[in-house]
């Protein structure tokens, strides 16, 4: 599950099932400790999972609020899901160096002050830097609360651990729209920030209770790929946000002025941004190629299947994202919904997602996770042609329906994405895979926010948003019917 965005993450499970059995390890622990712990990773789990749904539907009054425009508000998000995307499998290294269950409780507690920080951010740069800080902690949190269950419950016991932890994931998830609204509308957007530190106090309190003896391997982690990855996104995603002309459309704050937009000057700054961009991911791939412990061993992407099912999270997330972003801007300023309105728009999306996913995936297993990639990729393209095309009609023709397509669509996907990419690689190179196909996910989300922001500034930037949303969910068609009737490839184990 994303800890940025009210949808699920591919590969979540697969983090947890990746883990060693505990008890071949001669590591056992006591079913109360298991329930003390697995409790506390859920509550880890679940605090990132309702700031990042709930906090979307606030975007429009936490735009209004500060007077700002649309591309300083999407790095609102972006600021924290850059921090995310480049250092999450950094935080999976530092769990594994000094002890998942120690690592946990340190980044509850950054996410916690981080969470304060920005219920108290006096303008909205001050909160993009909170924000920021917020997801370094959450690329601590994410993959070492799901590292530590897998750590925790042998294979025999995992299903069920597995089963309450998704089950959780989808009701906060679900929920978090709507008490995003309710938030927004009463004591302010705040307190969507302010929910957090008691929930990451109770997951420590949780975690010391359970007692549990941390196992360090010893394992080097990389900062310099990190960074130049952060760097080269940074550039990429604010050239992408300074695509459009600045003015009307979603861009413009509903009581403040469209700013004048800056002509030639700023094309060009956004292309110098972009290029500069592309040549810093030239030197990640480069630093990749030569470091000794890199963060994304290329070997991976020869392996076709891996880098093509990569492929296509990229695309499919990029599309959801774009429509995650639009749509309350839509619904608030130009249909004038409230904020729990808008909240409950986004249920029929997070329920069908949370709750269909795993009846799905007995499905995938007859039809085979191809088929269904297609048939959700294609779902996923007409909802948002049917969002488009059916904007003038009823709410629930125009928005429920579609929300409903769509959450079934992204039904379809979750569990044959995570199946296919456990299994294009070997049994030793799964964790890291399933991390990857995580990272590219957020990364996709970044990218996807940054050009819906941009988009917006159009004339119709709605529909522009949601138009590029369906293209992408199509171009992910191709990637699966190219992989369609081949089976599997094993990568190699080093």
């Amino acid at each position: 599950m994303s800890a940025g965005a009210a949808h699920l993450d591919p590969c979540s499970k697969g983090v947890i099932d990746a883990q060693p059995c505990p008890e071949a390890l001669k590591r056992v622990y006591t079913p109360a400790q298991r329930r003390l712990a697995l409790a506390g990773c859920i509550l880890a789990s679940s605090m990132a999972f309702i700031d990042g749904s709930a906090l979307t539907v606030a975007l429009p009054a936490l735009r209004n609020d500060f007077g700002a425009n649309l591309g300083a508000v999407q790095w609102v998000m972006n600021g924290y899901m850059l921090a995310l995307a480049s250092f999450v499998l950094v935080g999976g290294a530092l769990a594994d160096i000094y002890g998942k269950s120690r690592i946990l409780m340190i980044g509850c507690a950054g996410f916690a002050g981080a969470s304060a920080a920005c219920a108290l951010a006096p303008t909205v740069e001050t909160l993009v830097i909170a924000r920021f800080v917020q997801g370094l902690a959450a690329a601590i949190v994410a993959p070492s609360s799901l590292a530590l269950i897998g750590a925790v419950y042998p294979k025999s016991a995992r299903n069920r651990a597995i089963g309450a932890w998704a089950s959780a994931s989808a009701l906060t998830t679900a929920g978090g729209p709507v008490l995003g609204g309710w938030l927004t509308e009463n004591p302010g957007w705040e307190w969507i920030f302010w929910i957090n530190p008691p929930v990451a106090m109770l997951a420590v309190g949780l975690l010391l209770a359970a007692r549990l003896r941390d196992y360090p391997s010893p394992r080097r982690f990389d900062l310099p790929g990190a960074g130049l990855l952060a760097a080269a996104l940074a550039a990429i995603a604010w050239s992408l946000s300074a695509i459009g002309p600045g003015e009307g459309g979603l861009a413009t704050p509903v009581e403040a002025p469209a700013e004048a937009s800056a002509g030639g000057g700023a094309a060009l700054l956004a292309g110098l941004a972009g290029m500069a961009g592309l040549v810093l991911l030239v030197g990640f791939w480069l630093w990749e190629r030569r470091s000794d412990h890199p963060m994304t061993p290329l070997r991976l992407y020869r392996n076709r299947t891996f880098t093509g099912l990569n492929l296509a999270t990229l695309w499919l997330y990029g599309g959801l994202s774009i429509m995650f972003f639009v749509l309350p801007f839509e619904l608030a300023d130009g249909r004038g919904l409230s904020a729990v309105a808008v909240g409950l728009a986004f249920l029929p999306f997070t329920l069908c997602v949370g709750f269909l996913s795993g009846v799905f995936g007995g499905l995938a297993d007859r039809a085979g996770p191809r088929r269904l990639l297609i048939a959700g990729a294609c779902g996923a393209a007409l909802a948002y042609a049917a969002m488009l095309a059916l904007r003038e009609a009823g709410f629930l023709l125009s928005i429920a329906a579609p929300m409903t397509l769509l959450g079934l669509s992204f039904a379809l996907i979750v569990t044959p994405l995570t199946a296919s990419v456990m299994s294009s690689v070997d049994a030793d190179d799964e964790g890291l895979a399933s991390g990857m196909n995580n990272a590219a996910s957020r990364i996709a989300q970044l990218v996807g926010v940054a050009l819906a922001a941009g988009l917006a500034s159009f004339a119709d930037g709605f529909g522009l948003a949601l138009a590029a949303a369906a293209a992408m969910s199509l171009a992910a068609v191709p990637i699966a019917v190219r992989m369609e009737g081949a089976p599997p490839e094993r990568g190699p184990a080093r």
